[in-house]
């Protein structure tokens, strides 16, 4: 069975969604879990998907357009129309590496701001595709990254929350007009 949700890599003039920007209730409200993956599910990843490739982004969690459900889609070629996105309904990690690096994140929700966090190399994740068939996946590098960014979106968690060096966090968001009392650190 094909995916149900192909779009066209293209940005379009006017995206479906609205992004929500770092201050915004809707990113720190948990999502819901979807209990029955449909045509309105799949709807809303293709209108996700449209967003996402018109920002130029890679990952896109439902949150960030204000839709309090547990759907995330990633394409980390967004240059390669062979190359599927990928969508995650439900998702949860099941494993992660005990190997963990820095490497640098940014956010359609935070844009212009740039900073290195820490997370396992390696995860394996569970979860529904766009037909509600249950998957799982290992991934490593940009994908595992993504995933895991994806994710605490999922949890109200923006990759801000997880930087380290707050001096140079609260340089970047100044500079971008954001404001640091928006950042909830993560313990």
């Amino acid at each position: 069975m094909t995916s149900q949700v192909l779009v066209e890599k293209k940005k379009l003039e006017k995206p479906p969604f609205e992004i929500h920007y770092l201050g915004d209730r809707a990113l720190r409200t948990p999502a819901k879990r979807v209990s029955r993956v449909d045509d309105e599910i799949r709807k809303l990843v293709r209108e996700m998907l449209q967003t996402m490739y018109s920002a130029d982004g890679i990952g896109l969690a439902a949150p960030q357009v204000a839709v309090n459900k547990q759907v995330i889609v990633i394409d980390c070629e967004p240059d390669n129309a062979a190359n599927p996105p990928l969508v995650l309904i439900n998702p949860t990690i099941i494993k992660s590496s005990a190997e963990i690096s820095p490497f640098q994140e940014g956010c359609l929700s935070i844009p212009g701001v740039y900073m290195d966090v820490t997370r396992p190399e390696v995860v394996e994740v569970s979860f529904k595709d766009e037909n509600g068939r249950p998957r799982t996946l290992r991934a490593t590098e940009l994908l595992c990254r993504a995933i895991q960014h994806e994710m605490d979106h999922l949890n109200g968690v923006l990759f801000v929350d997880r930087v380290e060096n707050q001096l140079a966090l609260n340089e970047e968001l100044a500079k971008h007009k954001f404001s640091p009392k928006a950042v909830k650190p993560v313990k």
